[in-house]
């Protein structure tokens, strides 16, 4: 699913051969208890379970228990933050099989801060002017059916995006204006694929950016693009890594990321310096990505699959209920949710309304719903939470029978 449909809902497909057996499963045991202190109380916050995807204005995702830990072990001392930066980017770099990487605070700011660094290099008379240079505004080239909200932030650098469609244009669209090439990963069309976007770019000496923001899993993919060639690549931190939702990955090219470093805090007053990433977050992206790629993946899919199957064998026992276990195609959001469906007839409700009913709960639980279906994700749930949304989608689903 992309990120701009989220409130239009999901479109999934079915996964490949028979649905999952909806036979019992156990379900994880409860995390440990909450703290004392409830400052969502304290301060007339509600609680969200979410049982959608990893959105920002849900808050992301939440972070590893090893990503808690490396934020509060390094909290009671200072660090230089230059040196921070080198050794954590060093070791994110190794990770990641790449030159050079770096934190930044998500993977909007990883776009802004990749453009500048493609405008400016090292230059710290063009650092320092940055966004308002002297001459012709820098060019960056997109195809056309990847424009999308989250390109404002190579426009903030003062670039001017330039719309190509297909190979032939993208060749005539380069000049000396042209500074960079941009490609969303998950954009639902493209004129141009991976190879040949970055094929054409290099025939120009122009370095080419890839957003893959929310594309894992699969965990593959973090290595895939740079394979292919792309100069640098972003993930977001807060997403399904799990780190701190305020982080983000960008990596790729030595030259490219120092010069991004030097369009970022905590140099003083470049483009970047609002942008700041605290030490924690540093320590805590770390943290997340080490333990995102040491994780048995394979186990984590098939407890998604538990997840499904348990809240699924609940509605069904509903007359007229059908559930159906279904994988987003991808690139972003590519992983198991449940789609539910009812005779309308016979109970009395629509999907829009069990979102809404969900969403003025308590708790309050976010899911999807579209036409004629209410799909609940799974990933994002707390083990506690599984049978919390089971046993509120079968109430509400109860009452309007």
């Amino acid at each position: 699913m992309k990120r701009r449909d989220i409130l239009k809902g999901l479109t999934l497909l079915p996964l490949t051969g028979s649905l999952v057996s909806k036979a019992a499963v156990t379900l994880p045991s409860s995390p440990a208890k909450k703290p004392a202190r409830d400052l969502f109380k304290e301060l007339g916050v509600t609680p969200v379970i979410n049982a959608s995807v990893t959105m920002t204005f849900l808050s992301g995702s939440l972070m590893l228990p090893e990503v808690l830990e490396a934020i509060n072990s390094t909290s009671h001392d200072f660090a230089n933050m230059y040196e921070l930066q080198d050794k954590v980017g060093a070791k994110i770099a190794e990770m990641l099989h790449v030159e050079s990487a770096m934190v930044t605070s998500g993977a909007a700011s990883a776009i802004l801060l990749g453009t500048a660094a493609a405008i400016t290099g090292t230059d710290h008379e063009k650092i320092k002017l940055l966004p308002n240079l002297p001459g012709p505004r820098p060019e960056v080239i997109m195809q056309k059916t990847h424009r999308y909200l989250f390109d404002q932030a190579v426009t903030t650098t003062g670039a001017k995006i330039i719309e190509v469609e297909g190979p032939d244009e993208m060749e005539k669209a380069f000049n000396d204006k042209t500074v960079m090439a941009l490609f969303f990963n998950a954009a639902e069309k493209s004129s141009i694929q991976h190879a040949d976007f970055v094929a054409i770019a290099k025939r120009h000496n122009i370095p080419t950016f890839l957003d893959a923001a929310a594309d894992v899993p699969p965990v593959e993919n973090l290595f895939k693009f740079q394979k292919i060639g792309f100069d640098l690549v972003t993930f977001s931190g807060g997403k399904m890594i799990r780190g701190p939702q305020s982080a983000g990955l960008l990596f790729g090219r030595k030259d490219l990321i120092t010069a991004a470093r030097l369009n970022h805090s905590p140099n003083e007053a470049p483009i970047g310096r609002p942008m700041k990433v605290n030490k924690e977050e540093m320590f805590g992206m770390y943290a997340a990505l080490k333990a995102y790629l040491e994780r048995d993946h394979k186990k984590e899919w098939e407890d998604w699959l538990q997840r499904t199957k348990y809240i699924g064998t609940q509605l069904e026992s509903l007359h007229s209920v059908k559930t159906e276990t279904v994988v987003d195609p991808g690139p972003a959001n590519a992983y198991p949710s449940l789609n539910v469906t009812w005779d309308t007839g016979k109970i009395k409700i629509t999907p829009e309304q069990v979102v809404t009913a969900l969403k003025n709960g308590t708790p309050s639980i976010v899911a999807n719903g579209r036409g004629d279906r209410l799909t609940i994700g799974v990933v994002l749930l707390r083990p506690d939470q599984v049978d919390i949304v089971a046993g509120k989608v079968k109430t509400i689903l109860q009452q309007a029978v």
